[in-house]
């Protein structure tokens, strides 16, 4: 692969928001602490209430409302949204055309769905289809996103507003389950503890829109035994509020892009953020709509875009503000390399690190500090060499990019 793949930038661009690569960096290093293993040690230590609370918010909630884990999707995605008024402002500064634009978009969008297709089939007999992980989300919606960058702030609002209520009416017009219904062939029990009850059922797992349309869609493809549902009741069609949460980020984006003052803009971004948070909780109090990262309802695009916003106004005032650029300097390695970090965290390198590590090492684990905490020690040095692949490609100028 050249450096002149579509794949590989050897050049990072000097106009960089530094804050924004911070951010990036701290989502992935989320995804990247998975090798920490938490859970591990909440089980080895039963009655330890910070491990719990740490393993809590290094796994997913069953359904509704969230836990630390279940930002990193949607902050990932809202950085995309960001990002975009700057790039296409950089490709349109070098000489692009709109068509050679759009191509680039549509071309990168079928890059990131094959991607995404990829990493979920290494392991398996066969490729195994799916649409629902964070790349092919973000591909499914890329194009129409690149699209809305040429418009107004205006038409792009009102774009989101289509389709957080045209999303919510979908799902609230599809029947509830009859008494004959068979929850078996869903995966879920009707007594579930996690069941909404009244209107909110609408938004149940594996009894909803979402669900009935992946059972038609993801039969289509090859498959070694018919799809009936997903375990944890993620789907295809989410890529469409996913949409939502992209605008949120581009709105954002373009917010940062202005020539205001820095005052206002994290003003807005800290107003903005806790409006929407607050729309969010009183749309799931209200049973209008819960808060679902699962199904990515509407309510959940208002909340957690809510707390994005809330999340770049900090790095924004910490990074851009007050300049602590060189204090997160190990954020800013990974955040300047997120897919490389992604790939290596997502396709087995950070597995295939552990175990080489455990073979040599891991006698030495339950030694050094004890039994329940030989996860944190094969993670730790897990994540440092990790870290220390994207650091020697930073140093060489190796940027991986789609």
């Amino acid at each position: 692969m050249t450096e002149k793949s579509t794949f590989i930038n050897p050049v990072v661009p000097t106009a960089r928001i530094a804050s924004v690569d911070i951010y990036r960096g701290f989502v992935m290093l989320l995804m990247m602490g998975e090798a920490l293993s938490f859970g591990s040690v909440a089980t080895a230590l039963p009655n330890s209430g910070i491990w719990h609370f740490l393993a809590f918010n290094q796994s997913h909630v069953p359904w509704t409302w969230l836990s630390l884990h279940d930002m990193i999707q949607p902050s990932f995605t809202f950085l995309v949204g960001v990002v975009l008024p700057f790039s296409l402002a950089s490709r349109k500064n070098k000489g692009a055309t709109t068509a050679t634009l759009i191509a680039h978009a549509m071309l990168r969008s079928l890059i990131l769905i094959f991607l995404g297709i990829f990493l979920r089939s290494i392991g398996k007999q066969q490729t195994y289809y799916t649409f629902e992980d964070t790349l092919t989300q973000i591909g499914m919606g890329y194009t129409f996103l690149f699209m809305l960058g040429f418009c107004s702030r205006k038409v792009q609002i009102t774009v989101l507003c289509i389709i957080l209520i045209g999303y919510w009416l979908a799902f609230a017009l599809y029947p509830l389950p009859g008494p004959g219904f068979d929850y078996a062939s869903a995966g879920v029990s009707p007594n579930w503890e996690h069941n909404l009850h009244g209107f909110a059922a609408h938004w149940n797992k594996n009894t909803n829109l979402a669900w009935a349309a992946d059972r038609w869609f993801l039969n289509l493809f090859p498959r070694s035994t018919p799809f009936l549902y997903n375990d944890g009741g993620y789907s295809t069609l989410s890529f469409i509020p996913t949409l939502g949460t992209m605008i949120l980020g581009l709105l954002a984006g373009g917010v940062l892009k202005e020539t205001s003052q820095s005052s206002i803009k994290l003003k807005f971004f800290i107003t903005t953020g806790v409006c929407l948070i607050a729309l969010g909780v009183l749309l799931q109090l209200t049973n209008l709509n819960p808060i679902v990262k699962r199904i990515w309802t509407p309510a959940w695009v208002i909340f957690s875009g809510g707390i994005c916003l809330c999340s770049l106004a900090l790095f924004y005032w910490l990074a851009d503000l007050k300049q602590y650029k060189k204090q997160f300097f190990f954020l800013s390695v990974i955040g300047t390399n997120s897919i490389a970090a992604y790939v290596m965290s997502d396709g087995g390198l950070r597995q295939y690190i552990s175990d080489n590590l455990y073979t040599h090492l891991g006698f030495h684990y339950d030694q050094m500090f004890g039994v329940p905490y030989a996860t944190l020690i094969s993670g730790g040095l897990t994540l440092m060499f990790l870290w220390l692949i994207l650091y020697w490609m930073h140093k060489q100028k190796i940027y991986i990019k789609i």
